[in-house]
């Protein structure tokens, strides 16, 4: 499967947390910025990705706990190519979703 195939086929199948994440960001929600989900950047798909701000989020669920190097490894390429990474985990937004916008605010740095 090619990366643009992949990328559709994750936006399709998102999980509940990436879709409550969406839900708050699309459509320029979060403070006039805007979002796209699951987008190729060099070798990698990003779960979202504001390019105006070389921002992405990513939303990790239990099994990520296993791939911290890997995760690590990712955001250091990530970061070469301009990109600035913030990780929340499924439960920071299922238990405040309010308290991740927050700190997303704050990560961006925006007035």
């Amino acid at each position: 499967m090619d990366s643009l195939a992949f990328a559709r086929h994750l936006r399709k199948n998102q999980t509940d947390a990436e879709t409550l994440f969406w839900q708050e960001v699309r459509n320029r929600r979060f403070k006039n910025l805007k979002f796209r989900r699951q987008v190729s950047v060099g070798r990698f798909t990003v779960d979202f990705l504001c390019e105006s701000e070389k921002l992405v989020v990513e939303i990790d669920d239990s099994l990520h706990e296993d791939k911290k190097d890997y995760d690590a490894e990712r955001t250091k390429v990530l970061n070469t190519h301009g990109y600035r990474v913030i990780r929340f985990t499924n439960a920071d937004i299922y238990e405040d979703i309010i308290a991740v916008l927050d700190r997303l605010f704050d990560f961006v740095g925006m007035e």
